[in-house]
């Protein structure tokens, strides 16, 4: 795999900020010759051609976390390349991806500024199908808020033992900044708990809507480790979407905790078994 951390000026975020990125390379002939002498490396599938798009994953990360901790502590870098796609991660903060109360709009910078700049300067397809979301503790509240907020844009969410940030149970979102208020992150970014419910980051609410007008989500899944200490706020927002009518497939590890070896075993299980991958590159003709 090739992997990249492009650092840059947000426009949106007003501040440089960083992303790291990975190429599934080794997928790639640039001759199509036969004859080329090859040692160790394996089979290439497809040859290099102008154009080519790779479907894309963005991978928020977890709380406390940057864009290159799970590079570092799971083998995502390596899954990815055997499944010819492009992962996108970028450095979000403790934020909870939002447009925050203290003024920075990470929210902005995740769906406008961020899917501009990959889709320009980097292979990543456009088109809805092709880009899918896998978020992780923080992340995969923010990967369920993406959801629900632009159904219309991913080919499947899957949120990892999401518990702190944005929930579908809007009683319990909101509950949770009272309770919570001591984590002054977490206040600072969303404002105060009264004015939560009903509010802009009440995904419950935009679920609600989004049902009313029919408009689809796509294929949500959820998992969590049975020992994790966030295990029941997941579950909330699973009782949530099943409420509704949302279907979710859902999951809990046996013996297992908030930590990598169940990221490490669910981000393997997202690429290798759940997201609908295409597993090559799209060329134009395609």
């Amino acid at each position: 795999m090739a992997t990249m951390r492009y650092s840059f000026f947000s426009q949106v975020l007003n501040m440089s900020t960083s992303v790291t990125i990975t190429y599934p390379d080794l997928q790639f002939d640039y001759t199509g010759s036969p004859v080329l002498e090859r040692i160790i490396s394996r089979e290439r599938r497809q040859v290099l051609m102008p154009g080519m798009k790779l479907q894309t994953l963005y991978v928020l990360h977890g709380g406390s976390d940057d864009d290159t901790l799970i590079h570092r502590f799971t083998n995502l870098e390596r899954y990815a390349g055997d499944n010819c796609l492009m992962t996108v991660t970028p450095q979000a903060n403790d934020s909870f991806f939002i447009d925050t109360a203290y003024g920075f709009r990470y929210y902005t910078y995740l769906t406008e500024e961020l899917p501009r700049i990959m889709q320009s300067l980097f292979a990543s397809s456009p088109h809805p199908e092709d880009n899918f979301v896998l978020g992780m503790a923080m992340g995969g509240n923010a990967a369920l808020m993406l959801a629900m907020k632009h159904p219309e844009r991913y080919g499947a969410v899957v949120d990892l033992s999401g518990g702190i940030g944005c929930s579908i149970d809007s009683d319990y979102f909101s509950g949770m900044l009272r309770d919570l208020a001591h984590i002054r992150r977490l206040i600072a970014a969303f404002g105060s708990p009264e004015t939560a419910s009903g509010g802009e980051w009440d995904i419950g609410l935009i679920a609600r809507k989004n049902l009313e007008k029919g408009i689809p989500i796509p294929p949500l899944y959820l998992a969590v480790g049975e020992d994790d200490f966030i295990r029941d706020v997941v579950r909330r927002d699973r009782d949530a979407l099943l409420a509704l009518g949302i279907p979710v497939h859902y999951e809990e590890a046996p013996g297992l905790g908030h930590e990598w070896a169940f990221w490490e075993a669910y981000v393997k299980k997202t690429l290798y078994e759940w997201l609908p991958l295409r597993r090559k590159a799209i060329c134009p003709e395609d």
